[in-house]
């Protein structure tokens, strides 16, 4: 029997609110260790499950600081390990490195990363099949599908509706969709809670976690209006949040 699970490491968009983090969660099957996406306040908690010279590849979905600031973290607590390890690998978007570099005028993150473009068709990462697809956000953006054992996680980012987001999450185990909006709000670059569900229904996911909540935001009243169109089941993505899939 594998294990594979995902862990919650932030759950806000924009920027953490007290107590919270930025978006980013640690998928693992195994003792394989995967970062999916990396913002503001999730190192810590990342740490409090793995060392960072334990983590065995990362991807970024696109290059805002509130999916990728602590990339800037990791990158030092690698850097200055002794003995330094091996390139990690790091699966990201176009403008991620640069946006992260940009906060490192010393340390060179080649010497840390190796880097691997999304979207991309397929790459093999460990046990994992990871499948992206660009989705429409204000930067370019990489929706993700991961695949292992049989079992398929699927994550929006922080990216609005459009085709393509079905075929990335047709039957997965567990869809993690941004909730960012509330109510009748649109949005062609980013998702509501509504349209997550409307979305997650589309696809035949069969779980569905809001996650990417403006600070603030009522979390229950987002997870009602998901549960319209989703009659599966349904959760809020929390700080420490521990899931099969």
């Amino acid at each position: 029997m594998h294990r594979l699970t995902v862990t919650v490491l932030g759950t806000c968009g924009a920027w953490p609110e007290a107590g919270r983090a930025a978006s980013g969660f640690l998928v693992e099957q195994d003792g394989f260790r995967l970062a999916l996406d990396l913002g503001y306040g999730t190192l810590p908690r990342l740490l409090e499950h793995c060392g960072a010279d334990e983590l065995d590849a990362v991807v970024i979905t696109h290059e805002h600081p509130d999916h990728c600031a602590d990339l800037s973290a990791l990158a030092r607590a690698r850097y200055f390990a002794e003995p330094r390890g091996s390139r990690l690998p790091l699966y990201c978007t176009p403008g991620v490195l640069d946006r992260v570099q940009a906060m490192e005028p010393t340390e060179d993150l080649a010497e840390v990363f190796a880097v691997h473009p999304l979207p991309a068709a397929e790459h093999r990462v460990g046990p994992f099949l990871l499948a992206t697809a660009s989705l429409p956000h204000h930067v370019p953006h990489a929706g993700v599908r991961l695949t292992a054992a049989g079992r398929t996680l699927a994550y929006s980012g922080d990216a609005g509706p459009g085709p393509a987001l079905a075929e990335l999450a047709s039957d997965a185990d567990l869809f993690i969709a941004g909730a960012t909006l509330r109510g009748p709000d649109r949005d062609p670059f980013l998702l509501s809670a509504v349209e997550a569900g409307a979305w997650a229904a589309r696809a035949r996911a069969r779980r569905l976690l809001l996650t990417h909540f403006w600070p603030g935001a009522d979390r229950a009243g987002a997870a009602a209006e998901a549960g319209g169109p989703f009659p599966g089941e349904l959760l809020t993505a929390e700080e420490g949040l521990v899931l099969p899939w």
